[in-house]
């Protein structure tokens, strides 16, 4: 298991090598801390040869899963939340750490597979796209998983306040009008691709995602989306 300090790290270096493509890596590892460092080494994303650090081809391919959950989690928070600036970056930073497999995945198709963070730099492509992915709409790809959503002919999909209590359901999407409640929906890390379970309907409706319950209004809850069914 990587720890933050360690994907920042890498981070860190695959921006170095995007403004930098000349440049020598190892001056920059060797600025970060030397705990870093040996997680890295330990980790074999980096190997030093003849003194000098090099990234390995792991680190490589770890480097640009971190760059794209950091990315996609800027135009999200762009997107929808409408953050720019050090707001933006701040909360991207914390939001990307929760944005692995199928919530990765969904993100990406819930923004129509973004090629382009908020400043214009490259995301790198999920996996679906680089392997024939259909194009779609200006110019980016359609990947053919459905990101997580597993398609509607396998699942029914309903919005959470349709639910019963002890239905259990993947996020499928999320839909409203209202910018508000979008923005209270992401903060509390509702994200497509979640698994959540319903605990009760009323007088709110709470229900519980891992090992959080949360209650909202019959607003908030007509905004998600939840697919349930055989997968």
């Amino acid at each position: 298991m990587i720890s933050e300090s360690a994907e920042e790290a890498l981070e860190k270096i695959w921006v170095f090598q995007e403004d930098h493509p000349d440049n020598p890596l190892s001056p920059k590892i060797k600025s970060f801390n030397p705990e870093v460092i040996k997680e890295l080494e330990d980790l074999k994303f980096i190997q030093q040869e003849e003194g000098e650090f090099k990234l390995t081809s792991e680190g490589m391919e770890e480097a640009k899963n971190v760059i794209r959950r950091h990315r996609l989690a800027e135009k999200l928070l762009h997107d929808i939340l409408g953050l720019s600036g050090e707001d933006m970056e701040t909360a991207a930073c914390n939001f990307e750490h929760i944005m692995e497999g199928g919530v990765e995945e969904s993100i990406c198709n819930l923004l129509s597979h973004p090629d382009k963070c908020p400043h214009g730099k490259p995301i790198p492509p999920c996996e679906c796209r680089t392997q024939g992915g259909h194009r779609h709409g200006h110019g980016h790809h359609q990947c053919d998983c459905t990101a997580g959503v597993k398609t509607i002919i396998d699942k029914t999909v309903l919005p959470l306040n349709k639910m019963d209590k002890g239905e259990t359901g993947e996020i499928v999407y999320i839909k409203s009008s209202k910018r508000d409640n979008l923005q209270k929906i992401l903060a509390m890390g509702v994200l497509p691709g979640r698994k959540i379970e319903i605990i009760q309907t009323y007088p709110s409706y709470v229900f519980q995602m891992e090992h959080t319950q949360m209650a909202v209004d019959k607003d908030i809850a007509e905004s998600i989306y939840v697919g349930s069914g055989s997968n």
